[in-house]
């Protein structure tokens, strides 16, 4: 009986893991075909051309270097400010500090379209007017999110003690921070901004609405999708996309799957 629930269950995962992922592995078949412009399957023919194509198309470079851009400026002001966020909300016991804590991670479960219309109003109300900053701005509301919970539950399994014998031996705050903090939060911090980047760099729903007439690479996509010229080149970039984001998650992933590291260990 326990071998067929067994069976039974391993049956079930594979099903799941073919669902979630087999219109990924079409994306990537897809980006090989010879058909231009509609797709059957099983694919007429297979070629790499389309990766040449691709290289050569002036229109991609521009919102690739966009993406790059943003995800960056949002990863990097998410760290700052989760990281700091993070130290205030795991230093400190207040009143109402669970419900500041929800505030905090709000962002990132309300739909994009909440957060990318209210983006867009507040903006529009302070006449900001729509560029690569009001994007960032944008992203860096769930990026804050994801460096903050990787941030706060390091700083939560972290002994005070360690702080207070830093001082202790007289090393000042830059040094307390340099030497003893940041080697404990380093993995924390970069797996949270790992995922920052990722999030950020697929991004399309907040986009749509703070981007005005500039174009990230997802939102090429979307355009390219809807008023198709090369079908095959739109999978390659997608494949482009999901290697981009895939590696940094993978590395994130790696960094905290132990979830034991103690004082002293993140070095």
């Amino acid at each position: 009986m326990r071998s067929e629930a067994s069976l039974g269950l391993k049956i079930a995962a594979i099903a799941g893991l073919l669902f979630l992922h087999l219109p990924i592995l079409l994306i990537f078949l897809y980006a090989f075909t010879t058909e231009e412009r509609s797709f059957t399957f099983p694919p007429p023919g297979l070629t790499t051309e389309w990766f040449a194509v691709a290289w050569n198309r002036p229109d991609i470079w521009p919102p690739l270097y966009l993406s790059l851009q943003v995800a960056a400026l949002s990863t990097v002001l998410a760290l700052i400010l989760g990281t700091l966020v993070a130290a205030a909300m795991a230093g400190t016991r207040f009143f109402g500090r669970d419900q500041v804590s929800l505030l905090i991670i709000l962002p990132i479960a309300l739909p994009g379209v909440i957060t990318g219309i209210s983006m867009r109003s507040a903006f529009s109300i302070m006449d900001i007017p729509f560029s690569t900053l009001t994007i960032v701005l944008g992203h860096a509301t769930f990026c804050i999110v994801i460096v903050y919970n990787n941030a706060v539950a390091r700083f939560r399994r972290l002994s005070g003690g360690i702080l207070e014998a830093s001082a202790d031996l007289g090393a000042n705050s830059f040094q307390t921070f340099r030497f003893v903090l940041l080697p404990n939060l380093g993995s924390a911090l970069l797996a949270g901004g790992m995922l920052a980047f990722a999030l950020s760099f697929d991004e399309v729903i907040v986009t749509t609405f703070t981007a005005g007439q500039q174009s990230t690479l997802p939102i090429w996509m979307l355009e390219e999708l809807v008023r198709p010229r090369q079908r095959p080149v739109t999978n390659v970039v997608a494949m482009v996309v999901f290697i981009a984001t895939f590696i940094p998650i993978l590395i994130a992933y790696y960094l905290t799957r132990g979830g034991s590291e103690t004082a002293g260990g993140g070095k």
